[in-house]
């Protein structure tokens, strides 16, 4: 693993609601792992940050995303944009909601990181080629290390998925963890 210093779990737009339908985006064992994850680390003391993508109806916040793959998203309101069922912030824990794809751009997580004194993040949530990899590079050019959890996060497609972890790697090559090693790391905590 890649932890120095204080560490926090940063929960990135695990979005969706229930995981029903066709084509949820986590699967239910990711959604499992990720609510064990939280629930130890608040059990350790670790802070447990929310970061939720969410626009306006009129999509004047979207910007230039709906230039590229994706049609309109995350719009305020609708089931698919609530956190996963399982997921919930406590009201002591920073919810922070986000217009852009990076967790840092014109958000205050950046003044929360500082303010908890953390050096080292550990990342679950979605999607990996999106939001976790544009999170990690504002992370990596913010000295802080990463810590990517590869069984806790999904991509927009498995080549996609796999493609965003390899350059996350490349940022830090000890950046990519598992639910497992994030575990037995807890317990030395």
């Amino acid at each position: 693993m890649n932890i120095e210093g204080k560490t926090a779990l940063l929960v990135v737009d695990f979005q969706g609601g229930p995981l029903t339908g066709a084509d949820p985006v986590y699967a239910k064992d990711q959604l499992g792992k990720a609510i064990t994850m939280v629930d130890a680390c608040r059990a350790k003391g670790v802070p447990v940050i929310w970061v939720q993508e969410v626009h306006k109806p009129h999509l004047i916040d979207i910007g230039r995303e709906l230039d590229g793959s994706e049609g309109p998203h995350c719009i305020e309101g609708e089931p698919s944009t609530s956190l996963a069922h399982g997921l919930t912030p406590l009201p002591e824990e920073f919810h922070i909601r986000k217009r852009r794809y990076s967790s840092f751009f014109g958000t205050e997580l950046d003044i929360v990181l500082r303010a908890y004194d953390v050096d080292s993040l550990i990342m679950i949530g979605g999607f990996t080629d999106i939001c976790i990899l544009y999170t990690s590079v504002d992370a990596h050019q913010r000295d802080l290390f990463i810590n990517v959890v590869t069984d806790v996060v999904s991509g927009s497609s498995q080549q996609a998925h796999d493609d965003a972890l390899k350059m996350v790697h490349y940022l830090q090559h000890k950046s990519l963890v598992t639910s497992d090693e994030v575990g037995a790391w807890l317990t030395t905590v």
